[in-house]
């Protein structure tokens, strides 16, 4: 299957691999491995590609966007190989990076411009890594809120709402005995596990929320999130009241809970971009929009700019 541009053009990435006479991975007249690299039929055996890297060479990753098949991955590992210094390279479709093994005098500036001639879009390594940073945070956020979500459900479903939809499944006995236990003197630390597993959940897997919706009260802006965040924080202390002193009323640690698991899943796989929080990153927008007819490289299907 062809990597060409869908018009029929050539990619500069086929163009660099046509001026350097490199031809596609494990084709006729492919490029030799490079020094120091053992392929697998020298080794007297079938197995991957093993690459000697020297101790005092230098290891630099990118993170890049173009890269859309398996051919022009190959294709950039040969050219990457090809060029003076580099003892290794492997690029990764899937998440977009390129690790690059090199000389010490050989610059990370000249390993980009490399890149880029090949048509790939080089993100600055701050905002690389601030990116994968992000995404990492987002994830742990989404497994704090389902796992402590879990962890507050389930006392809810084993004890308090047989006492509540009493009629549902349980006959009397085990109601009037679950109410024997909410009755007695363990309560206290009950509602105690779950205030601090509610609010855990809300403090660490909602804080981008909680942070954006504070900067807008504080620019006096009404928000969703600050609706949300108000509405939470306002179950959360009802119920605190509820359960430790002798207001009347019930203990909605559960719903809060909810809350945060449904808010924390929809903002990492619905419509809310996670890798930046607007909260800390306010004064670089007006930048940013400035600068967004510069003449930066766009990222093609094709890996083109």
């Amino acid at each position: 299957m062809s990597d060409r541009d869908h018009r029929g053009g050539e990619t500069p990435l086929d163009a660099v691999v046509r001026e350097r006479g490199i031809d596609a991975p494990g084709g006729p007249g492919a490029v030799n491995p490079p020094r120091d690299e053992t392929a697998p039929g020298d080794a007297g055996g079938s197995g991957p590609r093993v690459a000697r890297v020297p101790e005092d060479h230098d290891h630099d990753t990118f993170s890049v966007e173009g890269i859309d098949s398996d051919r022009r991955e190959g294709l950039l590992e040969a050219v990457l190989r090809d060029v003076d210094g580099v003892s290794d390279a492997s690029a990764t479709r899937r998440n977009g990076t390129v690790g690059v093994h090199h000389e010490p005098s050989l610059s990370r500036g000249a390993v980009r411009d490399v890149l880029e001639s090949c048509g790939l879009v080089v993100a600055p390594g701050d905002d690389a890594f601030e990116a994968r940073r992000a995404s990492q945070f987002a994830s742990a956020r989404v497994a704090v809120a389902v796992l402590f979500g879990l962890m507050v459900a389930t006392p809810y479903v084993a004890v308090l709402y047989p006492t509540r939809v009493e009629w549902l499944f349980y006959d009397p006995v085990t109601v009037q005995y679950l109410q024997s236990i909410l009755d007695s003197q363990m309560t206290t630390h009950f509602f105690i596990n779950l205030g601090a597993l509610s609010g855990l959940a809300f403090l660490v897997a909602c804080g981008p929320t909680i942070r954006r919706a504070v900067a807008a009260v504080r620019d006096g802006e009404f928000t969703n999130e600050v609706a949300f965040v108000g509405s939470v924080v306002a179950l959360y202390g009802y119920s605190t009241l509820t359960a430790f002193t002798g207001l009347e009323g019930a203990v909605h640690y559960d719903l809060v809970a909810y809350a945060v698991v449904v808010a924390t899943l929809w903002t990492q796989f619905g419509v809310t971009d996670t890798a930046f929080d607007p909260a800390t990153s306010g004064e670089s927008d007006a930048e940013e929009t400035a600068d967004a007819d510069a003449d930066e490289p766009v990222a093609m299907t094709d890996g083109g700019r």
